[in-house]
């Protein structure tokens, strides 16, 4: 008999700390509602002390999920009770709280001497600081997880002491992350077997991980603790997350069942739903998929190879582990048109994942009948792009109204833009290196901004000469960076979506800075 292996998501956490990911609260809804749907055990709703919109997105998502909730905290009181008080609703509610435990974290972060003069000291404060937090965060509620932050280059000592102290403070579930994604299969492996057999009170909790992928080694990090022990695995769709990402979900998942005559394990993840969750999160986030992507890169069923191609068409299992149907890929396109009805449209976007209220149904269907005037057939592609597009953004503080451009071979490229802001319109024109750098220039001349632009990126998302082209701006304020996505059959207008949304995000992270400072000073 096959173990279980839980899946514990944390696309909308770990996933969304992406460089340039920003997800507003009706897209994580989305998204959760679509994890409930792949039937992940546990899903990472987000930091709720971190801001008013990560509280609200968790609170939420936390109101209306009937799977297992979690929302992060450091071990301090405040954030503990901001996550309790996003989760308070939720049919299963828990609290995640974690505690640096390698010594490079604890000189970084509690070099300071009020944490003890030696390494020896501020262990034993560290130790403290994680049942303490363990322990109140179990006033809460009673699924409590703790991790110990860059376990992967934690002395197995220390760590044991730690995840031992964790357990006796009232911990559920004791998460050994490679924070840094340093360790090897091996190695990691290794860890996970040598906790089992030390840690005295070990089975009185499940062990998890979570990998990241600096090395490119994420996944199989993942598989080799699972081997030794470990039953809860951490991870995103698509890998997103800090850095070079988390481990793969749907990565995870399908070596597991493809290799179960190896790993006698398996989950409850509905495969046929991987898909779908890939495109949604790639629509929400604007974080591309890369081609090659193992499951769900765009050639991941593809066969160029003239021996390749014979030798699927006599037998698909000649190049072909798993078949692009069992995770949910359909090769048969449902074609829509301006003469087919909203409820054609409602039933179409709901297999694929999403789910509008009237409100928002209205405005999917008015976007849909525009794109529909546009081009004549209007594929699945195409209701995913209008659905991480304009249907759910947040009302935002800048708005493109017109946009007019004059560029030729012998022409200086001129731009016109008119961007509305509450119930202001304003207008300005400047000229550029380009079409697209003069309607930037415009942007910044008429808004007084000058941010940097770190990356711009144009490629057409769906096929044909109608295809729709999105545009990906990525710019930079200090140690942040922001990501803004634009679509449109005219990638001239895309761009310029593109920037504007990159500058309301920026905008809006200014906004809630400012929230959250007056907060602290109101609490002191």
């Amino acid at each position: 008999m096959s173990e279980r292996i839980i899946i514990f998501d944390t696309t909308l956490r770990d996933g969304e700390q992406s460089p340039g990911a920003s997800l507003n609260v009706y897209e994580k809804l989305e998204i959760a509602r679509q994890l409930a749907k792949l039937k992940v055990d546990v899903i990472e709703a987000g930091f709720p002390v971190s801001s008013p919109a990560q509280f609200e997105a968790v609170k939420k998502i936390a109101d209306e999920s009937e799977v297992i909730i979690a929302a992060l905290a450091r071990a301090k009181e405040v954030d503990i009770k901001s996550a309790y008080d996003a989760l308070k609703n939720a049919k299963y509610p828990r609290i995640h709280t974690f505690s640096s435990t390698s010594d490079i974290h604890i000189m970084g972060k509690f070099g300071d001497s009020k944490y003890g003069a030696t390494l020896a000291d501020k262990r034993k404060t560290v130790l403290k600081m994680s049942y303490d937090a363990v322990a109140y965060a179990k006033t809460f509620c009673n699924d409590v997880e703790f991790s110990a932050e860059d376990a992967g280059r934690t002395d197995i000592g220390y760590l044991c002491d730690i995840i031992e102290t964790a357990i006796e403070a009232g911990a559920t579930t004791v998460n050994i992350p490679d924070t840094t994604g340093y360790t090897f299969p091996y190695e990691f492996g290794l860890k996970i077997a040598d906790l089992k057999l030390r840690v005295k009170n070990i089975d009185k909790a499940v062990i998890s991980v979570h990998c990241h992928n600096d090395l490119g080694l994420a996944v199989a990090n993942s598989i080799s603790a699972v081997q030794n022990g470990a039953r809860q695995v951490e991870c995103t769709i698509n890998g997103i997350g800090e850095r070079a990402g988390n481990a793969s979900l749907e990565e995870i998942v399908m070596a597991l069942k493809v290799r179960n005559d190896i790993c006698n394990y398996h989950t409850d993840i509905d495969i046929t739903e991987i898909f779908n969750s890939s495109k949604m999160v790639s629509g929400f986030t604007g974080i591309v998929v890369q081609p090659n992507k193992a499951i769900v890169g765009e050639n991941a069923f593809a066969h160029e190879s003239g021996i390749h191609q014979d030798g699927i068409l006599k037998n698909k299992e000649t190049y072909e582990i798993m078949t692009p149907e069992s995770v949910g890929v359909n090769k048969t396109k449902i074609v829509l048109g301006r003469h087919s009805g909203r409820h054609g449209l409602k039933a179409r976007l709901n297999e694929l994942g999403y789910h509008p209220d009237e409100v928002e149904m209205q405005k999917v269907y008015e976007a849909f009948l525009a794109l529909a005037d546009k081009k004549k057939e209007v594929f699945d592609d195409d209701l995913r792009v209008l659905m991480g597009d304009e249907i759910y953004k947040e009302d935002e503080i800048y708005e493109l109204k017109y946009l007019h451009v004059n560029a030729g071979t012998d022409l200086i490229p001129t731009a016109t833009i008119q961007i509305k802001s509450k119930d202001k319109i304003l207008q300005e024109s400047s000229t550029g290196d380009g079409p697209v750098d003069a309607i930037f220039n415009a942007i910044e001349r008429v808004l007084e901004l000058k941010p940097t632009v770190e990356s711009y990126n144009v490629r057409s998302v769906t096929s044909g000469r109608q295809a729709l082209g999105e545009a990906i701006v990525r710019i930079r304020s200090g140690e942040n960076s922001f990501t803004g996505r634009g679509t449109s059959t005219d990638i001239i207008e895309a761009s310029a979506k593109a920037y504007l949304q990159a500058i309301n995000q920026f905008l809006v992270f200014q906004n809630e800075a400012i929230q959250l400072q007056e907060k602290e000073l109101v609490a002191k």
